[in-house]
């Protein structure tokens, strides 16, 4: 039976320990491979100790494991011609765990945060590697057990290991494929970008556009214009309910980066207008800075009707060029379960 199940993070809510031993049982159970396809990983002491011991038991016991990851950048990366940012350190600490490993270039960023298990099952979700996105961010994990969507993952993590660099990867056709949550029938597909990049815009645009009853947002940015007009529109429509919470200050980061773009100044009033008409939460974390406290409001979640859309990918232009994954979850109770997250959240942050 193939089954789906969710954990979800919050700021101060787990310990980094609990996020671990759930980490741990994952990965206890394989038996022939283990995938990493990780985009950050740096890790306390504690906390890697208990990684270097699962997986020397594994290991031991005849599992193959390899990791890619998301090459370091240049300490000043080429903002102008579109390289990102990413977070120094990871590579030095796969390398440090001794098992095959490749540097996946590009760009932009590998940012998937997955592994696939003997081909048949899978971790992913919005968290990170790292203490912090254990204890200070919030994120949401999703475990699937599916030989057919693990057949889809392995695709793309061989595609990337392969290449070593993540552009013109992720071009995988992908069908729906049945799930059991909360004992009840659901059905998850994913997608990868960049290959489906623009076919993940067009599918999110139109699942919002469908929208019946509610449209529900948990994420750390909305900058996607294709999904800001979408949003607009249903709004002025009237017919659907729009509520959420996003991370204001990452936001607030991006607002200065549309005034530098002509193109983009229309985004600025027109997601300030969705904000204030839909009454979105912000969390307000922490500046961004590389050595600081990283507590970011870092879920990736669409909640419409009910469908679940959650993985790596931000809902932004940049995630198109990205190495990212993404799943379209079509079940009630599901979408039931990330309403109460995203509740709490709402509750949490609305003073």
């Amino acid at each position: 039976m193939d089954i789906l199940s969710v954990f979800f993070l919050a700021e101060g809510e787990q310990p980094a320990a609990a996020v671990m031993a759930r980490l741990t049982s994952f990965i206890r159970a394989a038996t022939q491979t283990l995938d990493f396809a990780l985009y950050d990983m740096r890790l306390s002491p504690p906390l890697r100790a208990q990684l270097i011991a699962i997986l020397r038991e594994r290991a031991n016991a005849g599992v193959q494991v390899r990791f890619c990851y998301d090459g370091d950048k240049p300490p000043q990366p080429n903002v102008a011609a579109g390289q990102d940012p990413a977070p120094a350190g990871t590579s030095t600490f796969i390398q440090s765990l001794g098992y095959p490993a490749r540097r996946i270039a590009g760009m932009k960023l590998m940012h998937s945060k997955f592994i696939v298990r003997d081909r048949a099952s899978v971790w992913t979700g919005s968290t990170n590697f790292t203490d912090d996105a254990f204890t200070l961010m919030e994120n949401n994990i999703v475990e699937i057990d599916s030989p057919a969507l693990a057949s889809s993952y392995a695709e793309d993590f061989e595609q990337l290991w392969e290449k070593e660099n993540f552009e013109n990867t992720g071009k995988i056709q992908t069908e729906p494929v049945g799930l059991i949550f909360s004992g009840q029938p659901a059905t998850a597909r994913v997608q990868f970008s960049p290959g489906c990049g623009l076919e993940i815009d067009t599918e999110i645009a139109r699942r919002v556009r469908a929208a019946q009853h509610r449209v529900r947002i948990c994420s750390l940015l909305i900058n996607s214009g294709t999904l800001i007009g979408e949003l607009l529109n249903l709004l002025h429509a009237g017919r659907v309910r729009i509520d959420g919470i996003y991370d204001r200050t990452q936001m607030a980061d991006v607002y200065v980066q549309w005034q530098g773009v002509p193109s983009n100044h229309w985004k600025i009033p027109a997601l300030q207008e969705i904000i204030a008409r839909a009454g979105l939460v912000g969390k307000n974390s922490t500046p961004y800075s590389p050595t600081g406290r990283h507590d970011f409001m870092h879920n990736k979640v669409l909640v419409i009707d009910d469908t679940v859309i959650t993985g790596s990918y931000n809902f932004s232009r940049s995630a198109q060029f990205n190495a990212e994954n993404i799943l379209f979850i079509e079940s009630a109770p599901l979408a039931q379960t990330y309403s109460r997250y995203i509740d709490h959240l709402k509750a949490k942050y609305r003073s």
